[in-house]
């Protein structure tokens, strides 16, 4: 009777077994559902990744057709259409970034760059003496406010090639309009002098400078505790080498490079892009005036289209952890008020 106690039943035995025999293949279907699992990641990850460079050389053949088709047209002097088609070229570099490595990104704005320098290079070559009549413009300026560049000479082919004081970008040759070496100086230029212009603004210190209209593009070189207002700006923007301004920009691409402690209010249409810069901070394009909306329609700016909080740091290549160089204004630190 006691044997019978303590000995399981046969059924109590049989069950028991059975129990076993059921957990045991549930782990390995686990496990195997898990492997699988881990394989079909791979399989997406390597689609994934095809997809990516057959994309990449989408666009490459894309652009390059593109540029050239720009480049003929200059050559030729359908400026209207090169500008066009230039445009263009652009919004296919913007839509693409996403799928590119970052150097393609850079020689892509690279190329953007050096077309739209040669198209207002064409466009100052080809367009009539009679239209510029910036001289009479200059002597209306007001006492004490300083002085603007003449009108540049025509090149020397005897003078030697830029030096690397030249910021990326420009031409080589002085910027048409802008204002260079002043310090705690009120600067302005108006539309009649902007439009459509290459404007330069360098080795300003301590300046507050107004640019109410639509350049062509806008560089600000060795600039130091600066307040730059412009207008839209029909392409590019450089920043270089600044400190602690802050800058109003509107503009299809924003490059920053060698620049600190700056606070950048943007509307971008394509994401800006910083380079050996630190304490960058980035909001909302707000300045307004009488006439932006005019400057706009002129600038050929899509006023809908703003990648303010997208920047590349060329300097900060990790995808799972954000730049240390760039940041955004919180809301309730924004400027509301420009005047």
């Amino acid at each position: 009777e006691a044997a019978a106690v303590a000995a399981p039943s046969q059924p109590e035995v049989a069950a028991g077994s059975a129990a076993s025999a059921v957990v045991l293949p549930e782990r390995l279907q686990r496990r195997e559902a898990e492997r699988q699992q881990g394989v079909e990641r791979q399989r997406q990850k390597k689609e994934a990744q095809v997809v990516k460079e057959e994309q990449s050389e989408f666009f490459l053949a894309a652009f390059a057709r593109e540029r050239e088709a720009v480049e003929a047209l200059l050559a030729a002097g359908t400026l209207e259409e090169a500008a066009a088609r230039l445009q263009a070229l652009q919004k296919l570099l913007t839509g693409s970034v996403r799928f590119l490595a970052p150097y393609e990104v850079r020689q892509g704005q690279e190329t953007v760059a050096r077309l739209q320098g040669d198209l207002a290079a064409r466009r100052q070559e080809l367009q009539p003496k009679k239209k510029f009549a910036f001289r009479a413009l200059k002597k209306e300026a007001a006492p004490g406010s300083a002085p603007r560049p003449a009108e540049p000479a025509p090149p020397d082919p005897a003078a030697p090639e830029p030096g690397p004081g030249i910021a990326e970008g420009e031409s080589g040759g002085p910027p048409l309009c802008g204002f260079s070496g002043a310090q705690d100086a009120e600067l302005e230029l108006g539309p009649a002098e902007l439009l459509q212009r290459d404007v330069l603004l360098s080795e300003l210190r301590g300046c507050r400078v107004r640019l109410r209209g639509n350049p062509n593009t806008l560089r600000v070189r060795d600039c130091s505790g600066c307040t730059v207002l412009c207008g839209p700006v029909s392409t590019s923007v450089l920043v270089d080498g600044c400190s602690d301004c802050l800058l109003a920009l509107a503009c299809q691409q924003l490059r920053t490079h060698r620049t600190r402690d700056c606070r950048v209010y943007v509307q971008v249409t394509s994401r800006a892009v910083i380079e050996a810069c630190s304490e960058v901070s980035f909001a909302p394009y707000s300045w307004s005036y009488p006439g932006i909306e005019r400057d706009f329609e002129s600038s050929g700016l899509d006023r809908n289209s703003n990648n303010w909080n997208l920047v590349d740091d060329f300097d900060w290549l990790a995808t799972d952890r954000p730049s240390p160089n760039w940041s955004l204004i919180p809301e309730q630190q924004r400027i509301t008020s420009w005047d």
